[in-house]
């Protein structure tokens, strides 16, 4: 049942990221772990695998109309890509199964996986549901800058590949602003270049998984992946109908539940 349960959330991901352009890759962690049954550090290398495969689909359609700045990713790129693949080649076998304890909780690596990504989540659902004033904050200042801001941009790229590799997620909601803001890039053309970026940088940290000798059951992995990526047409079918800003704050509000609840669960509930 849990697992009929997953294969429809994985559309529900795919589906998001096609209406929005972002946001659902949040879910994937909690999915494979609470409805697959999956490690919380093996779903970080699950989830980079299916986040970058879907945000490939998505990111083919912003090609075709031309909405994709190749330089600006090749920018942003350049530090992300080493933070993520380091990250996770070197960092995450390196970190210890016990850290230490807190009262009567013992931090695990997993643990701190879980924790490390509700507490992304909750920063994440801030993000979408102030969408509306974000946005008119990021056209003003969009409107009153003059010059790239090119450390500014490779900053936040080396960031956004550090937590792209510790807990999984594409980052969507810091590259966006960054590109608009830093980059000068329109909203449209920042959801676009986003996805190219979070596509690369999610695979390329996969890499690092395999080349650090991570077992990886393919036939689950790639069953998974079909369903989000049947998520993902559908969504960027149906975005042209659904505006995605709409979505974005309600949406939020779901994702700062679930994250929520995995503090909850993981810190209070189970100790």
């Amino acid at each position: 049942m849990l697992h009929a349960l997953g294969y429809f959330a994985a559309i529900f991901i795919g589906l998001s990221l096609g209406i929005m352009g972002g946001g659902g890759s949040i879910l994937t962690v909690p999915v494979l772990v609470y409805l697959m049954g999956v490690s919380p550090v093996l779903s970080t290398a699950y989830s980079l695998f299916v986040v970058g495969s879907t945000s490939i689909v998505g990111a083919s359609g912003y090609f075709r109309k031309g909405l994709v700045s190749v330089p600006t990713a090749l920018v942003f790129l350049a530090t992300s890509l080493a933070a993520v693949f380091l990250t996770r080649k070197l960092l995450m076998p390196a970190i210890p199964h016990d850290l230490f304890t807190v009262g009567s909780i013992v931090f695990t690596k997993d643990l701190l996986v879980l924790v490390a990504f509700a507490l992304l989540m909750v920063v994440a659902a801030v993000s979408m549901i102030r969408n509306k004033q974000a946005e008119e904050i990021l056209a003003d200042d969009l409107h009153h800058q003059h010059t790239i801001n090119y450390p500014l941009i490779l900053t936040v790229g080396a960031v956004v590949g550090l937590l792209t590799g510790f807990v999984g997620a594409g980052g969507g909601f810091l590259i966006i602003p960054a590109l608009v803001l830093f980059a000068r890039l329109p909203m449209k053309e920042a959801v676009g270049t986003s996805l190219v970026i979070i596509a690369v940088n999610s695979l390329i940290g996969f890499t690092g998984d395999l080349s650090a000798g991570t077992a990886i059951e393919w036939s689950f992995l790639l069953g998974f992946l079909a369903f989000a990526v049947g998520g993902i047409v559908l969504g960027t079918y149906l975005a042209r109908f659904i505006p995605g800003a709409k979505l974005k704050p309600a949406f939020g509000w779901f994702t700062l539940a679930m994250g929520t609840f995995i503090l909850l669960r993981e810190l209070v509930f189970t100790h």
